[in-house]
């Protein structure tokens, strides 16, 4: 579903910048999708870790399988045996645990999560095992829609950048600031859109 400043956003950007504009009208139809549940969401980013798209589903599929529902309540009280007989190595089954811990017992409370700034919330998911910084910009781009995200450490983003806007070299994450300070407030959107120039599908996470 296209978030609610996903027009106002382009507008405002293919007014400021010549190739954002380009990507736009080739891309109309496409915008950011997501798998909703937040819980589920991250489980999936971990389940996915390190794995092919393919592997990560089969993985996912056999996990969702093997409980009543996938929920922290269930998961939580999932052994480990179980889990690794649904593929997890050892580390992610204590990744996945100690997620469910964290929905389980309070300490992560989407309800709340709308009246936290980004940085902030990006900091309280980081608490979690397997969850970095990446993960958790990828999740308030994909998950909450935030629309001013601008995941530095994306590769896929320092590619994009590299192409249009730094001659093919590697930009420093100063020059990536510098052009980045150019697309806010919507630079969720722009980042979107450089990773359509590189490839053309869209990604859920």
């Amino acid at each position: 579903m296209k978030p609610r400043y996903w027009t106002r956003a382009t507008t405002e950007l293919a007014a400021r910048d010549p190739l954002l504009k380009k990507l736009i009208a080739q891309h109309r139809t496409l915008t950011v999708g997501s798998r909703g549940d937040a819980f589920q969401t991250l489980a999936r980013a971990i389940v996915g870790q390190q794995i092919s798209v393919k592997a990560a589903q089969s993985v996912w599929d056999r996990f969702a399988a093997a409980h009543s529902e996938v929920s922290p309540a269930v998961v939580v009280a999932s052994s480990t045996d179980k889990l690794r007989g649904c593929g997890l190595s050892g580390q992610k089954c204590a990744y996945i645990h100690d997620l469910a811990a964290h929905f389980h017992d309070g300490r992560l409370r989407p309800a709340e999560w709308k009246r936290l700034p980004d940085d902030e919330l990006v900091d309280l998911l980081v608490q979690v095992k397997g969850i970095g910084r990446w993960t958790a910009e990828m999740f308030l781009i994909f998950n909450l829609a935030r629309p001013d995200v601008f995941p530095v450490g994306d590769l896929g983003l320092q590619n994009a950048i590299a192409r249009h806007y730094n001659r093919g070299r590697k930009p420093a994450p100063e020059r990536m600031h510098k052009i980045g300070a150019e697309w806010a407030p919507w630079r969720s959107v722009a980042t979107w859109y450089m990773w359509r120039s590189l490839e053309a599908s869209p990604v859920e996470y």
